[in-house]
């Protein structure tokens, strides 16, 4: 973990109250010019981090920028060392988690993106993902898993994002269908499982559960035909959570089976 990591994991962990340069160098077992310059290197970044003398730094509250030590830092106990891996843009989240787990990634990784050039749900249906949106995938194992049926998984996952929302945010939502959830009649997410077995046993190796959601989007900008089902979560940019507090959420409830 970088220095800049470090500082923003605890900037993170303690949003409501300002840390003092020296706590957070002690903390870092660096230099107090050393957090200057990852203060500066996360500015650069977007972070809008106060600075009061004989206060110390803290994040103001207009940040919602998705980090993995972000994630991390709201993540409760137990599912905090998660390995998380965040991206600016992928093509699809679930196929970088697909790639992962063939290679043998843990039960419980997680793929997040900012946008994708090229998410899809069912059938191969595209999903429109630009930013403002949450997208994320997370590789489960069957032998974490409560039941490897499809429609059971799916449902799991459904009801999983849809109490995160409603604990984090009030805002009820319902699922249509088997993997779509809506808020007064229009989409807020797609949820779509792919899973990979053993060629010569036909045994079920790992199973990727994608979640795409409006979080924050400027429905407008939609495809047309898309605009007309589409909602999202909240109005752009009038969030009253961030992005960070959502994805975690949803982590702890689909891995505390």
């Amino acid at each position: 973990m970088s220095t800049s990591e470090k500082v923003l994991f605890i900037l993170e962990s303690n949003k409501t109250k300002y840390t003092s340069g020296e706590e957070i160098a002690g903390q870092c077992g660096v230099s107090r010019n050393a957090i200057w310059k990852a203060i500066k290197d996360l500015r650069e970044k977007g972070y809008c981090i106060e600075a009061v003398s004989n206060k110390g730094y803290k994040l103001t509250g207009n940040n919602d920028i998705i980090s993995a030590w972000g994630i991390k830092a709201v993540l409760s106990e137990g599912t905090d060392m998660a390995d998380i891996y965040v991206y600016d843009s992928l093509k699809s989240t679930s196929d970088k988690a697909k790639e992962l787990a063939v290679n043998g990634a843990s039960h419980g990784t997680v793929i997040v993106a900012a946008t994708q050039t090229g998410g899809r749900g069912r059938k191969d249906h595209t999903f429109f993902s630009p930013e403002g949106g949450l997208y994320m995938s997370i590789v489960l194992r069957p032998d974490f898993l409560f039941s490897t049926d499809y429609k059971e998984v799916t449902s799991f996952v459904g009801n999983s994002v849809i109490s995160a929302i409603k604990e984090l945010t009030g805002i009820e939502s319902y699922i249509d269908g088997i993997n779509d959830l809506y808020v007064d009649g229009k989409k807020i997410c797609g949820i779509l499982l792919e899973s990979g077995s053993e060629f010569d046993s036909g045994t079920l190796q790992w199973i990727v559960a994608g979640i795409g959601i409006n979080f924050d989007s400027d429905i407008n900008s939609f495809p047309e035909d898309v605009k007309k089902r589409a909602s999202s979560l909240f109005d752009s940019g009038k969030a009253t959570i961030t992005k960070n507090k959502l994805i975690a959420r949803i982590i702890e409830k689909i891995l505390d089976f």
